[in-house]
């Protein structure tokens, strides 16, 4: 289904479920293929925007299935009309709306069996995959990071930029995205949630917002949940969708939310800052950082040899990290 620009405004501002569905079955093909896939005449599709008749449970359910892209917006807006109680809390139940218990335990024996080293990873891995199936079931594409703080750096000792650490996508975005992270400042939207330590969502991100955002090819909304502990804060979670409002409806936030809350598990206390040790630089453009990512291994490996050289043990995740805060003191030559 093709969407104007307006289409895409007057779906985000509907009032009631009858509204968007004729704004949804405004084109004839559309509005024929949904009649379709339900069993019914189009007509029967007029009578329910115009109130004439209300669906029944099992097609008002069959409806959410055909419509993926708005399922969600759909679904809060029959909660807010009257006669549709006993079909909301049989549906808001669904389990694949909640984060099931199994998975919390899968987590926590994670937490409690992997080796330090490899924690990090574990957990981050078992998340994404267990939340690219609930929040991404009908593969219309998403991704998600974990953006962690960069290590107190500068003369005054503050953590001055973020790093995408670790990614997972479905297409167009592809699967593991950790060679394409990036570092990011003040200007983006990530940095402003760890500046003000709560939640920012963008709905659409060709309209203008207030919040500073950086867009990625493909991506249409976007929302970033702070990773938290004993009020510090670690980083953030990030989820971009190819969907317009993709994150407006309270079930699909509260599973972000969940989600984040798991991710903060993989880190450790060590890694959350307060407030008063962080103040973020502005990051220079994606395309001028990846031309100093080039040589990354070879910064590594020779950070290793000149260890070994001074008689010096050092790791490959010891180097790692001492040429990323190399790479962040080039990128913010200048900054305070």
């Amino acid at each position: 289904m093709t969407t104007s620009e307006d289409g895409r405004k007057d779906t985000y501002e509907a009032q009631t479920w009858r509204e968007l569905l004729g704004i949804i079955t405004r084109d004839a093909r559309e509005k024929q293929r949904i009649a379709e896939e339900l069993g019914i005449r189009t007509i029967t599709l007029g009578r329910w925007i115009s109130g004439e008749s209300d669906p029944r449970s099992q097609n008002l359910r069959r409806l959410l299935e055909v419509v993926p892209h708005y399922r969600e917006q759909l679904f809060d807006l029959i909660r807010e009309e009257e006669g549709f109680e006993e079909f909301v809390e049989k549906t808001q139940h669904d389990p694949s709306k909640e984060i099931h218990t199994e998975f919390y335990d899968k987590v926590l024996v994670a937490l409690a069996t992997s080796a330090p080293h490899l924690r990090f990873w574990s957990i981050c891995n078992l998340v994404f995959q267990q939340a690219i199936g609930q929040l991404d079931p009908e593969r219309l594409g998403i991704v998600m990071w974990v953006i962690r703080c960069m290590p107190p750096s500068g003369p005054h000792k503050k953590v001055r930029s973020l790093r995408e650490v670790i990614g997972m996508g479905t297409p167009p975005w592809g699967g593991n995205l950790e060679q394409k992270g990036v570092f990011l400042g003040a200007e983006s939207l990530a940095g402003n949630v760890v500046a003000l330590f709560r939640p920012a969502v963008i709905e659409n991100l060709d309209e203008e917002y207030s919040l500073p955002a950086t867009r990625m090819e493909y991506e249409k909304s976007a929302a970033v949940y702070p990773l938290l502990y004993a009020g510090r804060i670690a980083g953030v979670f990030l989820i971009s969708s190819t969907q317009y409002n993709y994150f407006l409806s309270r079930s699909r936030s509260a599973l972000v939310q969940g989600y984040a809350d798991l991710l903060a598990l993989a880190l450790d206390p060590e890694d959350f800052y307060a407030p008063k040790d962080i103040a973020l630089s502005m990051m220079r453009p994606e395309q001028e950082q990846k031309k100093l990512f080039v040589n990354f291994r070879q910064r590594v490996a020779n950070r290793m040899i000149e260890a070994s050289r001074k008689g010096e043990y050092l790791n490959n995740l010891q180097a790692d990290a001492l040429v990323w805060q190399q790479l962040e003191d080039e990128l913010l030559q200048g900054s305070p």
